[in-house]
């Protein structure tokens, strides 16, 4: 899996700090989504405490590590799927974790009959997708360009439609 692509899609969807703040929920947080817990050195301290760019890289990439094995747990056969359901799945569940991902039993059903069409329908019939709303729907698209992808993953009408909507929003520096 590309983690320097899903890095740059997460910073945008998740936002990046390098200080210590509160999430919509109220808990601390710093980083790209990493929320601060026990045996964090940030643990404890204020709102507003800086955090270096070297410390937030430093446990995206475990956050980041971490959450791949959690999405293997609701999808044994992440390594098997298209780099692009790879990248959407970790997405989901750095999101909201694998227990919440996990009951996404219509979708995990359909991308592991590689229906698309069928999972990105199923991605939008959720509290969370109404929760994240923009986020949801990119998402949504990218696995909807997928039923374009036959048995080849470098398909050139889906690597085309796939590059298109991460281009799109690449170059506006936000998800819609």
């Amino acid at each position: 899996m590309n983690i320097e692509k899903l890095r740059e899609q997460l910073k945008i969807d998740e936002g990046v700090k390098y200080e210590v703040y509160l999430d919509h929920l109220g808990y601390k947080t710093f980083g790209i989504g990493h929320l601060v817990v026990a045996g964090d050195d940030e643990y404890g301290a204020d709102v507003g405490y800086a955090v270096s760019e070297e410390r937030v890289n430093a446990v995206f990439d475990k956050d980041v590590k971490k959450y791949i094995e959690e999405s293997k747990k609701v999808f044994p056969n992440l390594e098997e799927l298209p780099e692009e359901a790879q990248q959407v799945i970790v997405n989901m569940c750095f999101n909201m974790g694998a227990p919440r991902l996990s009951k996404f039993k219509k979708f995990i059903a359909a991308v592991n009959d590689s229906n698309w069409s069928t999972a990105a329908v199923e991605m939008m019939d959720s509290r969370w997708a109404t929760q994240v709303g923009k986020r949801a729907e990119r998402l949504r698209d990218r696995i909807q360009a997928l039923s374009n992808w036959k048995s080849d993953p470098l398909n050139d009408e889906y690597k085309k439609t796939r590059d298109s909507i991460n281009d799109m929003y690449i170059e506006k520096g936000v998800w819609l």
